[in-house]
């Protein structure tokens, strides 16, 4: 049986990081952002682990905890209510950004942040894109294909 997940209503598999892959991968400009990112982060939504393997940019899997011994190269720690303001369609400032977050000491970043810090465009994107309507124009613009309309030539 699955367990309900406190703040988020519903079942764990119903649990908006559960559709992290969905979400990243059906950007094209996102996944090519990332395309030479191959890194394992742990996101911890309240007392909720979750391990997100990421490989060239694209989200391979994702899966919902507890672990044993999980192993992972940086880990985002933040409580419930942190991470459903900040995937609020328009979230309140201060919660609108994983370095405001950092800086405000809701979110706390552990591990081997190398990953992270090279590429922070691309995971405040892979974050964001779990926010309703998926845009992701406002946390950092992507990359245009140079055969998409409308691409400089």
């Amino acid at each position: 049986m699955e367990q309900a997940l406190g703040g988020m209503g519903g079942r764990a598999a119903d649990h908006p990081v559960m559709r992290l892959a969905e979400a990243v991968n059906a950007h094209a400009g996102l996944v090519r952002r990332g395309e030479r990112i191959d890194t394992t982060m742990l996101l911890e939504y309240g007392d909720t682990p979750f391990l997100v393997q990421i490989r060239r940019g694209r989200v391979d899997a994702v899966t919902r905890g507890p672990f044993v011994m999980p192993s992972w190269d940086f880990a985002l720690r933040a409580s419930a209510a942190e991470w459903d303001a900040h995937w609020q369609a328009v979230p309140a400032p201060g919660h609108h950004d994983l370095m405001a977050m950092i800086k405000r000491r809701t979110l706390r970043l552990e591990g081997d942040t190398t990953p992270f810090m090279r590429n922070l465009f691309y995971f405040k994107a892979v974050l964001a894109s779990l926010r309703p309507g998926g845009s992701l124009d406002s946390v950092a613009p992507l990359p245009v294909a140079p055969d998409a309309p409308g691409a400089r030539r």
